[in-house]
This record gives C-alpha cells, sequence and structure tokens, in this order.
C-alpha cells in the first residue's frame, strides 16, 4: 500500500472520529442549555501547541448563540491597577453557555513569569490565590476542565518556522513567539510548579501530548465529554487514549516535554 493511501486512510478516520465526537458534543450542549450549566474549559500550552486549531474543531457545530471563546489580551492601563482575576470574571459564563478560555489567569504562572511581565511577589499572590478563586467558581455551580497541550521542543520549532513563513498566519506571530525556544526550560520549570500547585481535586490538569495534532484534537475531545453525563451518550466514543490525555500527577512529570 502506498504512503498516500495510507495518508487517505489516516485522513478520512479523522474526519469520521471528528464528526462523530461533534455529534456528541452537540447533544452534551443540548442538555447543558436545558440545565441553564456553566462551563468553563481552559486551553493552555506553549506557542505552537495548536490550542487555536483545537478550539476551532471543539466549537465548530456548537451553538453560536451559547457558545463564546476567549483570549486575553495585554491588559489594559484599568486592568494593571485591578485585581488580577478582575479582569477574567467578565468572561465567566452565565447559565447556558460553554466558555472556553484560549490561555487564562494561568498567564501570571507561565508567560508572565517567564518573561518578566509579572514581579515575583504577584507570581506568589497568584499561587495563594487560584485554587480558593477556582474552588469558589466550582462552588457556585461552574464546571471547569482544564487542559495543558504538550508539545516537544523540536515540534514546536517546526511549527513556529511553518507559521513564519504562512502568508495566512502572520497575525499569530509576536515577540513572545520569537522568546518561546530561547526560554524553554524556563517555560517548562514554571509548568511544573504550575501543575504542582494548582492542579486540585476540583480542577484538576488534564495533559493532552500534542505533536501529532489531529491525534490531539480526538483524544482532549473524547476525555471532556467522558467527563460529562448526557442523555444519549455514546460511551464506546469515550474510550480516551491514556497515553495522549491522561491527569497530571507527580507520576506522570516524566512524561511531559522537556
Amino acid at each position: 500500500m502506498s504512503k498516500h493511501r495510507d495518508d487517505d486512510e489516516d485522513d478520512d478516520h479523522y474526519k469520521r472520529s471528528l464528526y462523530d465526537l461533534q455529534v456528541e458534543l452537540v447533544k452534551l450542549q443540548r442538555e447543558l442549555i436545558a440545565d441553564g450549566a456553566r462551563v468553563l474549559v481552559i486551553l493552555e500550552g506553549r506557542d505552537g501547541a495548536g490550542k487555536d486549531g483545537t478550539i476551532k474543531r471543539l466549537t465548530e457545530h456548537m451553538s453560536p448563540r451559547e457558545t463564546r471563546v476567549h483570549a486575553p489580551g495585554k491588559p489594559s492601563s484599568r486592568e494593571d491597577t485591578e485585581w488580577y482575576f478582575q479582569r477574567f470574571v467578565p468572561f465567566l459564563p452565565a447559565g447556558e453557555e460553554f466558555v472556553v478560555f484560549n490561555r487564562s489567569w494561568y498567564n501570571r504562572a507561565g508567560v508572565e513569569r517567564v518573561m518578566g511581565f509579572a514581579k515575583p511577589k504577584e507570581v506568589d499572590a497568584f499561587f495563594e490565590s487560584v485554587v480558593p478563586f477556582e474552588e469558589m467558581l466550582i462552588r457556585d455551580g461552574i464546571f471547569l476542565r482544564k487542559y495543558y497541550i504538550d508539545i516537544s521542543k523540536k515540534e514546536q520549532k517546526k511549527r513556529l518556522k511553518a507559521r513564519r513563513e504562512s502568508p495566512l498566519k502572520q497575525w499569530k506571530i509576536s515577540p513572545i513567539d520569537e522568546a518561546a525556544q530561547k526560554h524553554w526550560d524556563d517555560y517548562s520549570r514554571a509548568r511544573d510548579e504550575m501543575f504542582l500547585r494548582t492542579s486540585h481535586a476540583a480542577a484538576p490538569w488534564r495533559i493532552v501530548k500534542a505533536d501529532v495534532k489531529k491525534t490531539a484534537r480526538l483524544e482532549l475531545i473524547r476525555d471532556l465529554l467522558a467527563s460529562f453525563s448526557y442523555k444519549g451518550k455514546k460511551k464506546k466514543l469515550m474510550r480516551t487514549d491514556r497515553k495522549i490525555v491522561f491527569p497530571w500527577s507527580t507520576d506522570a512529570e516524566s512524561s511531559l516535554a522537556r
């Protein structure tokens, strides 16, 4: 069998699997809307990890009225004077809403810390506050899911190069991207401490191994669906590959990209 035919079959399998999972997402959302539920999905990861592509597949067939994606930008001068979490509160889900944060308050534990945008005392204050803050949201009824998309240094280098060379992806290029490889080890240390201090029983971190983009997308959606109960759920579709998506633990640290 030729490689071209293998690739075609792999692509067909991906499309069929994605379709089946997106049907399940629609079924899930119908029930969430009927129940007036509030869902917040946080996606974090290194530059080039595939957050945008994952979010596109996750939300493309969901109800546009009840689905929102929030990607935090550079804070305004007013936001710089606010309580840190205040800038995110207006974007939290209301009843019936499914909200995805493409990066989140965890910017403070990652890029802001590594690039020196936050002072050490601000980072310390974040770590002291974030778990109680999330527990408060969950007690109030928000369904919170946290995913970290993990890629290797080699794969990141390849993707950032492709981004720079693509005329359709110029909007993604930033000085932060340029520093990603230089600060690889700094980001790794920041990531590890973030997991250690912010993965808690009410909202554990889930790691997604994403060097193979399409596989990562499918497995993340499977895992997300598996975490909810809803009518008509096809449980066979939720058999997540635990080599690809798994809950963070100290034992799992050795499998993270270094």
